[in-house]
């Protein structure tokens, strides 16, 4: 019972982990690797053209990578999205800040660092 169970839960999640479409923007080599007709070859062409070129803007745009023909963008057409902007990876940025506190603005030259008052008591 146990292997029928974790069987139909593995089958589930690799379901919804396949209806999710790929986003060209951020996905990772081993991402689009997962895709259907996409090896590690086309993967790096990917990945490639995007940082030369920025962000798809339509998934059409995959024409233009090279290695992806028709036949292969039609294999890809329903399993892939494209979202806004850069990958967070690709501009040098890290993907989660290290900290959710806001980040401290630059001082002006010159300028005294802000004096922090003490919180003032609710009764």
């Amino acid at each position: 019972m146990k292997k029928l169970l974790a069987g139909l839960l593995g089958a589930l999640l690799l379901s919804s982990a396949a209806m999710a479409a790929v986003n060209l923007n951020s996905a990772s080599q081993a991402e689009l690797e997962a895709l259907n007709g996409i090896g590690p070859a086309k993967a790096k062409a990917i990945i490639d053209f995007r940082t030369k070129n920025g962000p798809f803007k339509t998934v059409e745009e995959l024409n233009n990578v090279p290695g992806i023909g028709d036949k292969t963008m039609e294999m890809l057409r329903k399993d892939v999205s494209v979202g806004p902007g850069k990958p967070a990876a690709a501009m040098g940025k890290p993907a989660m800040p290290d900290s959710k506190q806001p980040m401290a603005k630059p001082a002006m030259p010159g300028a005294k660092p802000p004096v922090s008052k003490p919180a003032t008591p609710s009764y």
